[in-house]
């Protein structure tokens, strides 16, 4: 394929998905960035903090979505933030929480940046002990900002679950599937599911997929059997489940937009990996995603619209986190053009947030993961499944996934991964840092 061919390719994805043109064409510049650095040094307190979470975007991840979209020279939105760093990601055994867990899930790591505190594989906001402890979230509603959560997967799921509930199993998602968490049954004394807690902490805007966690009934307490929609719509949430119902929602009342049942469509499909490899490919939008499912751009420019229209006239701003998840579902499912597509997909939503900072300077934005994943950037077929795609520049991009069969799931990977920022207290984001940190960074640049 030449490179004027595979340049339309690109283009013509943009009408049936959205993906980030490139920031700069080229990477370029041999300068003293010295000056540019120094400015980027802001102290000081944010009026709002938007936070990018990508779901298992290690290096390797990053790296294939550029080398995909904008060539090796090229630049994504998410490089051109001023300030970058690493942070490690381990978590900590139950039994024995002195030890680490150096391959964390996504429910420990994401406790981490919401609370602070370090906790066990599959713990949602609770410490090995199973205490609940507050959340970013829930102490910045608290001192009167507004606030977030969007997601490609379920909202039920771990990293959006980890800001607004506290469960001590990721699993407990509504009241139906509430074995392993009897502490949290609401005729226990608990607060009930994941689904329950959410719409009870009620964000501002809650977006995603897990509608059917949303039309499971509760088993005790003010909604017994009633559906966990019945309780938000009871709670003042506008509930959308189209993109146009999205467009069409207004401020003055909080929103749940839920779009599937489960996690919503990938934007990509492509070749699947084999033990022979395969020959050269390219990604392919996926058409079984239907316009009735917003993109993730639309879901983050939307929440954006709606916490700044709802903090216009107020002294506080918003939190916001904005997840592009199922980077991380297919690593797992050993997909590159899938995981790629979710990667652009992530990344067009970081230029909705880089694009709100410009006029708004007082805002600081993060982007960074979870965790590291298993996808690794190869010269040629391995011992493992690969498969071959054709770059942005007409060179040829062989991924190798080899943690698992290909009927089985790839694994995480305990590797530190990036995270990058800007804005006031971004600073504090450089060199290696702990996953925890992170929330101490955004409670500090809103003065919690």
């Amino acid at each position: 394929m030449t490179l004027n061919k595979r340049t339309k390719l690109v283009v013509g994805f943009a009408t049936c998905a959205l993906v980030a043109a490139p920031v700069a064409a080229f990477a370029g510049g041999h300068g003293d960035n010295t000056r540019a650095a120094k400015k980027a040094i802001i102290g000081g307190k944010a009026r709002n903090v938007i936070l990018l979470i990508g779901d298992g975007m290690g290096d390797s991840e990053i790296t294939s979505a550029r080398n995909y979209q904008v060539g090796a020279d090229g630049r994504l939105a998410m490089d051109t933030l001023p300030l970058t760093g690493a942070y490690t990601t381990y978590a900590v055994q139950k039994d024995k929480p002195s030890i680490p867990d150096y391959v964390t899930d996504s429910a420990a790591s994401g406790t981490g940046w919401a609370t602070g505190h370090k906790t066990y594989n599959g713990a949602i906001s609770v410490t090995p002990d199973e205490k609940s402890v507050a959340t970013i979230l829930e102490l910045a509603k608290k001192s009167g900002f507004r606030t977030g959560d969007v997601t490609t997967a379920e909202v039920q799921d771990a990293t959006p679950a980890v800001l607004a509930s506290h469960v001590v199993d990721r699993d407990c998602k509504g009241p139906a599937v509430m074995e392993g968490c009897e502490v949290n049954l609401i005729e226990n004394g608990g607060k009930g599911s994941i689904a329950e807690q959410m719409v009870a902490t009620r964000p501002d805007v809650l977006l995603g997929g897990g509608s059917a966690y949303f039309e499971q009934k509760s088993t005790a307490g003010q909604f017994k059997g009633r559906t966990v929609t019945d309780q938000a719509r009871a709670g003042g949430y506008q509930v959308v489940t189209t993109a146009d119902e999205l467009a069409k929602a207004t401020a003055d009342k909080p929103i749940l937009g839920s779009f599937a049942k489960n996690n919503m469509d990938l934007e990509w499909v492509g070749p699947k990996p084999t033990l022979e490899g395969t020959a050269p490919a390219s990604c392919a939008p996926n058409t079984a995603r239907t316009a009735t499912q917003p993109h993730l751009a639309d879901m983050a420019g939307k929440a954006l619209d709606v916490l700044g229209q709802q903090t216009k006239k107020s002294k506080k701003g918003f939190f916001l986190q904005i997840e592009g998840a199922s980077i991380d579902k297919q690593d797992h499912a050993a997909n590159p053009c899938g995981q790629i597509g979710e990667t652009i997909a992530f990344d067009a939503a970081v230029k909705k947030a880089l694009d709100y900072q410009k006029s708004h300077k007082d805002t600081l934005v993060v982007v960074s993961a979870d965790h590291g994943h298993t996808s690794q950037i190869v010269e040629g077929p391995t011992k493992g499944y690969t498969a071959t795609l054709k770059t942005l520049e007409g060179g040829e991009m062989t991924l190798s996934y080899a943690t698992a069969d290909i009927t089985g799931s790839q694994q995480h990977t305990g590797t530190e991964v990036r995270i990058a920022a800007g804005g006031p207290q971004a600073a504090n984001v450089l060199g290696v840092t702990n996953q925890t940190d992170l929330f101490f960074t955004m409670r500090r640049a809103l003065g919690l």
